[in-house]
């Protein structure tokens, strides 16, 4: 017999997270593949732009947001952004080896940052502003590390104010489209479809 445990209204319509199903463990696999196609790309593009066009380098990285941007906005649940990072880190190191340790890094620094600020409440906020904080974090990260790698310090002002701005937004940006590609897939019936308090 099946009891229903009523809920007090203030939590009416905030999802419960869910387990890691087999369903979900599926969806965050495809998601996993599918944008680790697109990091796996990234990689090989990172000498290429770094010898042409190295201000868009920071940009560029930040494209490794979407895995857990996609598979939290479908989900809302724990762990599904730390798993969809990793999945999707091994198919990059698939397409590009050569880049495995930095795939595998970012997996576990991008995924922890989003799941850490995720946590942070308590799995029930998934307002855009909540994204847009695990993306600055994010961009920060990349900041640091496109300051080193380019030695923007031997730079004018202005180059360093591009870089970093840059840096910054790729996250942002990229967090944005993968909210889009979430909100499509669920349109489509590939998670069911939630009212969530904001």
């Amino acid at each position: 017999m099946a009891v229903r445990v009523a809920l007090p209204r203030r939590l009416e319509g905030v999802t419960k997270p869910a387990a890691l199903s087999t369903r979900v463990l599926l969806v965050c696999a495809a998601i996993g593949v599918a944008t680790g196609l697109i990091g796996g790309i990234e990689g090989w593009l990172t000498i290429p732009v770094l010898a042409t066009v190295p201000f868009l380098y920071g940009f560029l990285l930040g494209v490794h947001v979407l895995p857990g941007i996609i598979a939290q906005e479908l989900f809302r649940a724990p762990w599904v952004a730390l798993l969809t990072h990793v999945l999707a880190a091994l198919v990059g190191c698939a397409i590009a080896p050569v880049y495995a340790p930095q795939f595998l890094g970012t997996a576990l620094l991008f995924g922890g940052i989003q799941e850490g600020i995720a946590a942070a409440f308590r799995y029930r906020a998934w307002a855009w502003w909540r994204y847009l904080l695990s993306a600055l974090a994010i961009g920060g990260v990349i900041a640091v590390v496109v300051w080193m790698a380019a030695d923007l310090s031997t730079l004018p002002p202005w180059a360093r104010v591009i870089y970093v701005s840059l840096s910054l937004l790729g996250p942002v940006v990229w967090t944005m489209v993968g909210l889009a590609i979430g909100h499509s897939l669920e349109r489509a019936g590939v998670a069911p479809r939630r009212r969530v308090a904001r």
